[in-house]
Order: structure tokens, then C-alpha cells, then sequence
């Protein structure tokens, strides 16, 4: 079975937690409430529904614990976690994430595919818009780059837009990368990032889930599920976002959580960058090279720092014999001007060119 290591959890208390777990009305602070109360989950099932009440539990809790659904649910997790690469962490064992332990609403379980070590290791949030723009997803793959190249696994929400970027780029350069889902692990959503889930299990990053594995998209589940994101990591990176973007409830949750947040400023014009403007305004830290969070990010010095490139970039070599604007740099080197704008976004990150009057120079 592929639990982590769990000495103190026998079989009969796995399939306890995991029938309390599908109870309705049971969050995560009820659960503990029971375990607490109890003893352990086996004996909270079997204790009589007037001791629930006593608790302040729901009527519909205590009534649940013998329903064919909740027991069915708990048989097929168990059948879930024999199949390789699917774990089950419990937030009173020992392998459970030290940083996400720390909130009050951790979850009691947290369902992993993929490799579990990951979620120990030194994370940063990067999360935006569904709906980001093109130069949006540059700059977060540019940032996603030099992070997880850095040491970082980078942890998001495998949503559309700025989340996918960020976990492709992660890859791209062989980092971890580790997505927390608002729907349980057997019922994926979206589908259009299935395969980049699989890509990342299969890679040894990361999906990971608190609700039942046959949870569906309910809207509610999204934004709960941001804490997990900000809980897990040193710190969170907002990209862009608009004033109603859930990935402002991330960054919030974040501040109250004691993490950094960092935010990338945009333009005036764009709805897209309002959102981060309002962070700075409220005390992000505003970011426009990955030094910026690297400076700031506690325990960043632990991690190793990206090797040198001793490859000159085309770009690099291009302006090394005179600056150039974007165009001029796009017709120059036969690529398409987005080609040469997503990746002067990127060199700007790894500080070897930089901008003045609308040129472009090389830095030595």
C-alpha cells in the first residue's frame, strides 16, 4: 500500500479516517475535533450520535457513518492507494508537510500522485489569471525558469493561463513542479491539463488534493483549496491578476499565513495588472528580477544558485556588437518579434541584458 510511512495507523484506522473524511459538513477542523474527542477515528465512528451533538456536530454527519456511499468511498480510496505512485498523507504523521502542518485548517488528508518528498522541499507559489495575456504567460514561464533552475519547486493550481505556464516552464528545465487541485484526483479538472498532470507525475513532480478522489469542480473547492497553495510554499508570486482574480485570495492568504508575496507590475491599461498594482499598494513586495525574491525569500540561501551559461545566446551576441531595439533584434536574428521579446524577458531575469530609452544592451 502506498501510504507514507505511518507506524501509529492501522488498517482499521486508515478506512476510519477515510469514511470520516467523506462525511458531509466535515471539514477539516470537525475532523480534528472528532479525532481529539475520540481518540481516533475508529472509535469516533462507533461513539453514539448524541456524543456527535455534543460536539456541535450536524445532524447529517453522525447520520452518514454507515451510508453504502461513505463506506464504498473509503473501499475504492483504499484500492487507490495500491496502485504505484499514489499516496496518502495524514497531518499528524510524521511525513506530513512541516509548513502546511502549521495552519489551524490544514487538511487531515492529502491525497498525492506522484512523488510525496517534493512537498518538503523549499516551494514558491506562482500563480494569475485564467484568461492571462501573451506577454502575462512569457513572464511567467521566464520566472518559472529561473526559479525552479534556482532550486525552487514551483506550486500552483494547474488551472488555464498563468498556473499551466508556470508548471510547464518548471519542467522544461527539469524542475518540480507540484499542482494542487480544486476537484479530488479521479475527477480532473480541466481536462485540457491532463496530460501536463501526467507529465509531472510521470516526471517526479507532483499532483496533489485534500477533497474525496471523486470530487467534482464545485466552485467552493477552488478557492479553499488556495490555502494548500500558499501554505505549502516560502512565498507567493502573483503574476497578473485582475481586482476579482482568485489568486488575490492566494496572495491574502498568504499574508495571513506569515509568507512572503511578490507581485509583477504591468501596465496602467491593463485590467490584467490591477490586480497586482492593488497588492503593491497593500505591501507585496514588487518584483522585476527573480534577485527580488531571491533577496527577500527566507531560506533561499540553501538552495542552489543557477550554473553559469557558458553558450552565448544569440540575442546576447547579437547586441554584444550593438544595442538594438526589439525589432531591430527580431529582424536580425530571422525569429518572430514574440520570440524575441519572450525571451529578453528572460535574459533581463538572468540579468544579462537590459533596457534604456527602448534599446536593448548586452551586460558584461
Amino acid at each position: 500500500m502506498s501510504v507514507i510511512h505511518t507506524p501509529d495507523i492501522s488498517p482499521a484506522e486508515l478506512e476510519a479516517r477515510l469514511r470520516l473524511h467523506r462525511m458531509p459538513e466535515l471539514g477539516p477542523r470537525r475532523f480534528k475535533t472528532l479525532i481529539e474527542a475520540f481518540g481516533c477515528a475508529s472509535k469516533a465512528l462507533g461513539a453514539p450520535a448524541s456524543a456527535w451533538r455534543s460536539l456541535g456536530l450536524p445532524a447529517a454527519c453522525a447520520e452518514a457513518r454507515r451510508s453504502v456511499q461513505v463506506r464504498d468511498g473509503a473501499s475504492v480510496a483504499l484500492a487507490w492507494l495500491e496502485r504505484p505512485a499514489q499516496h496518502l498523507l495524514m497531518w499528524d504523521q510524521p511525513d506530513y508537510p512541516a509548513l502546511l502542518a502549521e495552519l489551524d485548517d490544514a487538511p487531515p488528508l492529502l491525497f498525492v500522485a506522484g512523488s510525496p518528498a517534493i512537498l518538503e522541499k523549499p516551494q514558491l507559489a506562482m500563480v494569475g489569471s485564467r484568461r492571462a495575456s501573451r506577454p502575462g504567460m512569457d513572464t511567467a514561464a521566464a520566472f518559472s525558469r529561473s526559479l525552479a533552475s534556482a532550486g525552487f519547486v514551483i506550486t500552483s493550481g494547474l488551472a488555464l493561463g498563468i498556473d499551466g505556464a508556470a508548471h510547464q516552464a518548471a519542467l522544461d528545465v527539469g524542475g518540480q513542479t507540484i499542482g494542487v487541485l480544486g476537484t479530488g484526483l479521479e475527477n480532473f479538472y480541466p481536462q485540457r491539463h491532463r496530460q501536463l498532470a501526467e507529465a509531472m507525475i510521470a516526471q517526479g513532480s507532483a499532483v496533489v488534493s485534500e477533497f474525496p478522489l471523486d470530487a467534482g469542480p464545485q466552485a467552493g473547492n477552488f478557492p479553499r483549496r488556495n490555502r494548500i497553495i500558499s501554505g505549502l510554499s516560502l512565498g507567493v508570486l502573483v503574476v497578473e491578476a485582475s481586482v476579482a482574480s482568485g489568486s488575490l485570495i492566494t496572495a491574502r492568504l498568504a499574508a495571513e499565513q506569515g509568507r512572503e508575496v511578490y507581485a509583477i507590475p504591468g501596465s496602467i491599461h491593463h485590467p490584467g495588472a490591477r490586480g497586482c498594482h492593488q497588492l503593491i499598494r497593500d505591501g507585496a513586495v514588487l518584483v522585476e528580477t527573480i534577485e527580488h525574491i531571491l533577496e527577500g525569500l527566507h531560506g533561499w540561501q540553501a538552495l542552489s544558485r543557477p550554473a553559469p551559461v557558458a553558450v552565448t545566446h544569440p540575442l546576447v551576441a547579437l547586441l554584444h556588437a550593438a544595442p538594438q531595439t526589439s525589432e531591430g533584434l527580431a529582424i536580425a536574428s530571422g525569429q518572430s518579434l514574440c520570440q524575441v521579446l519572450a525571451s529578453l524577458t528572460e535574459l533581463e531575469l538572468e540579468g544579462r541584458v537590459i533596457c534604456e530609452s527602448g534599446r536593448w544592451f548586452a551586460r558584461s
